[in-house]
């Protein structure tokens, strides 16, 4: 959006891979899913729509917006017709439309709890971009509404479906190198903070460092684990506070988890960070970068490699969700996934508020 009034006021929030991802013996479906995307902002339009042109079970049909100059480009590039376009007013009207099955939340974080409960009420099955919502509770109304209209909700933790984490995931279970000690998990990026009015820079909008880029080690520290943790300590930095005067530049936050292993967190809009390095009683392994959008790779003490995954990861993502969805199956990344990181996120707000007290889970 042009600026955070303009979004907002269009919102209704003041009224209220090259590589194909699956063997070519996979499951062809008769058709593929309709997907509409709510929200054409940079991580849509750069992201998204390009990977829904490589996707083997889902393709973009629909989109939703509330910057009316979008549209025409969009329609253009992507042959959407004028019955699959709408706005936040009129989304709910898409429930009369067959030919969208899917609808994928890529608004401001403060936004995804409104406009995923209107998508399921609506019977779509509803894709939410990542932190799920603000708080657990807002998580909990996602699940119930997906639940009561009986469509499948899945969270965009795009990197559960990376291979090379998955491997990650799959060595939490299997130890190779003995029981894990600790790890470090950190993300960020320095964000200039030119543009005042971005919602990035405003908490009702579930801007700061922590609700962007703090839940990838977050989520890496639980699934690097296998584990949920049962403490959390935490404070806030920054270098920067005639910017950041409303929301968090910088985020450390330390995890406890059963059996007295610790997990050591660093999130920043002020510095380019970005590993995730598992030390265990026999070796180590790591990821460097961790959550990048390509290039994500890694080793381990003894020699292993893994190397970077050659496809397009929000096409991996989409697909496999959208197989869920034709297979009826359980999808990989549920809404309860994202309802523990937001448990553990008010925690680490409640930490950090309090001089750093130990909070308990």
């Amino acid at each position: 959006m042009n600026s955070r009034r303009n979004f907002i006021r269009q919102s209704g929030l003041i009224a209220a891979s090259s590589l194909l991802p699956f063997p070519s013996g996979a499951f062809v479906p008769q058709r593929k899913l309709g997907v509409a995307l709510a929200g054409l902002g940079y991580y849509s339009t750069d992201l998204l729509a390009p990977a829904l042109q490589q996707t083997q079970y889902c393709e973009l049909r629909g989109i939703i917006t509330g910057s009316p100059e979008k549209i025409p480009v969009w329609q253009k590039r992507y042959n959407i017709p004028d019955t699959n376009v709408y706005n936040y007013e009129n989304m709910y009207r898409i429930a009369d439309n067959g030919s969208i099955d899917v609808v994928y939340i890529v608004l401001p974080n403060g936004l995804h709890a409104q406009y995923s409960r209107i998508a399921a009420d609506a019977g779509k099955h509803v894709w939410c971009e990542k932190p799920m919502a603000m708080n657990a509770r807002q998580c909990q109304d996602i699940i119930d509404a997906c639940e009561r209209n009986k469509v499948k909700l899945s969270i965009g933790y795009r990197m559960q479906h990376e291979p090379n984490t998955q491997k990650i995931i799959e060595w939490a279970a299997s130890k190779p190198y003995g029981e894990i000690n600790d790890l470090i998990a950190q993300a960020g990026f320095y964000n200039s903070a030119s543009d005042r009015g971005h919602w990035k820079l405003h908490p009702e909008l579930g801007g700061g460092a922590m609700y962007d880029m703090g839940v990838y080690p977050l989520n890496a520290a639980r699934y690097a684990t296998g584990m949920e943790p049962v403490a959390v300590t935490a404070r806030h930095e920054t270098t920067r506070p005639e910017i950041f005067d409303e929301v968090d530049e910088t985020t450390i936050f330390e995890l406890e988890f059963p059996g007295g292993v610790t997990a050591t967190c660093k999130t920043s809009f002020g510095e380019s960070i970005n590993r995730l390095e598992v030390n265990c009683e026999q070796g180590n392994y790591w990821l460097r970068p961790m959550q990048s959008y390509t290039g994500v790779s890694g080793g381990s003490s003894d020699g292993k490699i893994l190397k970077p995954f050659g496809g397009n990861q929000q096409a991996r993502q989409m697909d496999h969700d959208a197989l869920a969805i034709l297979d009826d199956k359980a999808v990989r990344v549920p809404g309860e996934e994202g309802l523990k990181d937001l448990r553990v996120v008010e925690a680490i707000f409640e930490s950090a508020g309090k001089n750093g007290v130990r909070v308990k889970l």
